[in-house]
């Protein structure tokens, strides 16, 4: 009996040494706080670029074609060639004009004749007037004809279409030819209107492009458009590049950037910033002089690589924590480890 007394004993004996043992470990898992790095950030000037997608157009696009159906005789351009302004595209069947041609020069001859007569007293005003009315007539035909029947290009530019051959009856369902004026390009830009005070015409724009990587074109602002749309709250802006060596083409996507100037902002690495699941609130943890940590949400900017511009909610010289913030809370304590 005495031999099961002892065991008893020694037994309760472990069991409250281990009691106190887990009481021990829990309090000092409890007392532990959570390690944390940080960082002081800092203002410093912050570019206010904004990039806007769009599409390069021509400068001018020409559609070529006559006034009426015809018959194509000659095609003297190909879908690539550059041409100049007054350079003949497409020669057109010429019986119409050949025949507005012989009628000018009877015109002509008559108004001569009655021109003199008139002069000498030997016919009316009215003659004189009359055939004065049909030689002009006659002109203006003829011109029109001769316009559709040699047509030319009214512009420096690139043939960017050609929808006909040599022989087809022109039938009006689609041009000739399509003449593009690409130097300068240009470029339409949707901006926000609380930008509307910042746009100025004459201001240079950055222009990158997909087909030429990182290289950058230097543009320039050429148009605002005086009215701001009331479903977007935007307006649209023209830029133009000069494209003298004529890289850029029709077509191509591009992303100009607009430098709207420089503001004196807190500076933020990337690390720091959380999203709060949910809300989609961005937050910082400030660290605070007696050791604790403040839940701050903040107002993202530009991000410039590994670092964001923060709008508002940090102040200059904060400490904000870089790594450890899935484990903290508002106020909490931490400890700061190198």
């Amino acid at each position: 009996m005495k031999t099961f007394n002892t065991l008893l004993i020694t037994a309760s004996a472990i069991i409250l040494m281990s009691c106190a043992q887990k009481t021990q470990n829990t309090q000092q898992v409890v007392m532990d706080n959570p390690k944390v790095t940080v960082t002081t950030v800092n203002a410093e000037y912050v570019s206010q670029l904004q990039v806007y997608p769009t599409t390069i157009e021509a400068d001018i696009v020409n559609n070529i074609a006559p006034q009426s159906a015809a018959r194509i005789s000659k095609i003297y351009v190909e879908i690539g060639d550059k041409v100049e302004a007054g350079k003949t595209l497409a020669l057109m069947d010429e019986v119409n004009l050949e025949k507005a041609h012989l009628q000018l020069i009877n015109d002509s001859i008559e108004f001569g004749r009655i021109e003199q007569l008139y002069k000498i007293g030997a016919t009316s005003q009215s003659d004189y007037e009359a055939i004065t009315l049909k030689y002009d007539v006659s002109k203006k035909t003829y011109k029109n004809l001769l316009e559709n029947t040699i047509l030319k290009s009214p512009i420096n530019g690139i043939v960017t279409a050609r929808n006909y051959d040599e022989g087809d009856m022109y039938a009006m369902a689609q041009p000739l030819f399509v003449i593009q004026k690409i130097n300068p390009v240009k470029m339409l830009i949707n901006v926000s209107e609380s930008k509307y005070s910042q746009i100025k015409k004459g201001m240079e724009v950055d222009i990158t492009t997909d087909a030429y990587g990182d290289q950058v074109f230097k543009g320039i602002v050429d148009l605002i458009y005086p009215t701001i749309n009331s479903m977007t709250h935007t307006f649209p802006v023209e830029v133009k590049f000069a494209n003298s060596d004529l890289t850029l083409r029709p077509g191509m996507f591009a992303r100009v950037t607009v430098n709207y100037g420089d503001n004196f902002r807190v500076v933020v690495p990337d690390r720091a910033i959380m999203k709060q699941v949910g809300s989609g609130e961005q937050y910082v943890y400030v660290l605070n002089a007696d050791g604790t940590v403040t839940y701050t949400i903040v107002e993202l900017g530009r991000r410039m690589g590994n670092r964001y511009e923060i709008i508002s909610g940090l102040d200059d010289n904060a400490t904000v924590v870089l790594t450890g913030q899935t484990k903290l809370k508002n106020g909490i304590t931490v400890d700061v480890v190198k």
